[in-house]
Formats: structure tokens, C-alpha cells, sequence
């Protein structure tokens, strides 16, 4: 066979190969968006024409708004109460598990002492071992506290992230170099200075890749409020929002479906946002870092 003939062959044979990927991730594109696309037509709808029309596709009177309106004044404004602690939770909870994150990764990284072996290990058992698993045992000890049924036993649970602090660790060993460090060191630059102004800015694709997690992690948080909340007032809306789904669906219930659709499709929103805002300075920040002076 001729070196043209092997030519030809292999480039129909790429082709082929770059066809069938093109389909498998069209169908997984489809099945990703298929829901929210869902989502958002169903927030069009009315009660009614939401128990009655085709899913998939809008039909009657175009109600997104008035739906939005109904889902903010329900209950005296219940969702926008849920939607301020969840954000409240986000905000303390998830960067702070990024900023403690940060410094024990770092800390890891970068200093050698006593047990650092020790630490490891326990950092990878923690990262194997799933939060619902000790969402129990967490809810018995804040409960001899007296902390259940407040926000600390949503926020203090997450600040701990130990798959954050793992990914943060091995990132420092590279993205911050010693001589760096050692330089600002001769130059009289304090611990704390150095990591604040210089390696701080080296994590930067670190920190938000910890925080991305951190922050969905926390926004879709719905066991552990369960367990721990039972006052409505400090709800998030995970838990909020399958609180009004039974209420829908009970006998003699309201008729509110139509608001807790619309309420899933607010609750998606911020996150979506979240994620295209932090994926600019993600990719920004990789970039930088492959670039070598």
C-alpha cells in the first residue's frame, strides 16, 4: 500500500472518529440542557397549562413574569427571605472554606514540620468520606451546643473543605515557586505579607476552582439544613423550595406548582452567573500561568 493510499485511509478514519465524538457530545449537550430548557418553559406557564400542555414547549399566555411576581410575594416574600440565607451561606460559608483552604494549602505546601505525612493521609480520608455521611453525627454534636436551628450549623459545616484544601495543596507545590518566596523573604516581607500580596496571586486558578465547587456545594446544600433547620425562617432554598413541592402536591394543598418551577428556574440563575463571572478569571489566570518570561 502507497504512502498516499495510508494517507487517505487514515484521514477517512479520523474523520469518522471525529463524527462519531461530535455526536456522543451533541447527545450529552442535549441531555445536559434538556432539563433547563424545560425548566424555562414550564416558568411560562400558568397552573393550569402547566398540568395540562406538552412540557417541552411553551403554549397559552406567556406568564414568566407574573409567575416571577407570585413566586417573590408568596408566603409575605418566604422565597426572597430563603434566597437571602442561602446567599448568606454562600457568602460566609463558601469563601470562607476557600480562604481557609487556601492557607492550610499553602501552609502544606510550602513549610515542612512534625506529622505532615500524618496530615495527608487524614486530608485524603476526609476527602473520601461523603458529607451526608456525617451529617448525622455533626447534627448530634451542634445540637449538645445549641447551635441547630441557627445559620452557624449551616456555615461552620462549610468551612470545612477538605477536597478544596487537597486541591490547593498540590496546586502551591507548582504555582508558587520557593525562590520567589525566599526572595520577598530577604527583602524583610513577613510571612503573612508574602502570602497576601504575592502568593495569593499565583493560587488565582486555584482559589476559584475551589471556589466554584465551594459555592455550588453550598447553594445546593439540601441534607444538612434538613436535618439541622426547623424554623422556616432560616430555610435555604433547597429546603424552602421542597417545603412548598409537598405543600403542592398535598390533598387540599395550594396550587403551587407553577411557583415552585419558577423558583427552581430563580434558584439556577445565580449559579449560571456565578459561573460564567469566575470562569473568565479561571481561564485568565491558566493562560497566565503557561505563558513562561
Amino acid at each position: 500500500m502507497s504512502r498516499y493510499t495510508r494517507s487517505r485511509s487514515g484521514g477517512a478514519l479520523q474523520k469518522r472518529k471525529s463524527l462519531v465524538l461530535t455526536i456522543v457530545m451533541t447527545l450529552l449537550l442535549v441531555y445536559s440542557l434538556l432539563p433547563l430548557f424545560w425548566l424555562l418553559v414550564s416558568s411560562t406557564k400558568t397552573q393550569p397549562e402547566l398540568l395540562s400542555s406538552f412540557g417541552l414547549w411553551f403554549s397559552g399566555e406567556f406568564s414568566l413574569f407574573d409567575n416571577i411576581a407570585q413566586t417573590l410575594s408568596y408566603g409575605d416574600g418566604e422565597f426572597v427571605r430563603w434566597f437571602g440565607n442561602t446567599v448568606l451561606y454562600v457568602v460566609v460559608g463558601a469563601g470562607g472554606a476557600t480562604l481557609l483552604a487556601a492557607l492550610g494549602g499553602y501552609g502544606l505546601a510550602k513549610f515542612n514540620f512534625p506529622g505532615k505525612r500524618a496530615v495527608f493521609a487524614v486530608v485524603l480520608g476526609a476527602v473520601a468520606i461523603p458529607g451526608t455521611a456525617l451529617a448525622v453525627p455533626t447534627f448530634l454534636m451542634f445540637s449538645q451546643l445549641g447551635l441547630t436551628n441557627t445559620p452557624w450549623a449551616i456555615i461552620l459545616p462549610s468551612l470545612i473543605s477538605p477536597f478544596g484544601l487537597y486541591l490547593i495543596w498540590t496546586y502551591a507545590m507548582d504555582a508558587v515557586p520557593t525562590e520567589v518566596l525566599e526572595a520577598a523573604r530577604m527583602d524583610g516581607a513577613g510571612e503573612m505579607r508574602t502570602f497576601f500580596t504575592i502568593s495569593l496571586r499565583l493560587l488565582g486558578p486555584g482559589l476559584v476552582t475551589v471556589l466554584l465547587f465551594t459555592i455550588v456545594a453550598t447553594w445546593n446544600n439540601y441534607f444538612l439544613p434538613l436535618i439541622m433547620l426547623s424554623e422556616p425562617t432560616w430555610y435555604p432554598l433547597t429546603v424552602g423550595l421542597n417545603q412548598w413541592n409537598s405543600q403542592a402536591q398535598t390533598v387540599g394543598g395550594d396550587p403551587i406548582y407553577n411557583l415552585v418551577v419558577t423558583g427552581s428556574l430563580l434558584t439556577v440563575v445565580p449559579i449560571v452567573i456565578a459561573f460564567l463571572f469566575l470562569q473568565r478569571y479561571w481561564q485568565s489566570g491558566l493562560a497566565a500561568g503557561s505563558v513562561k518570561a
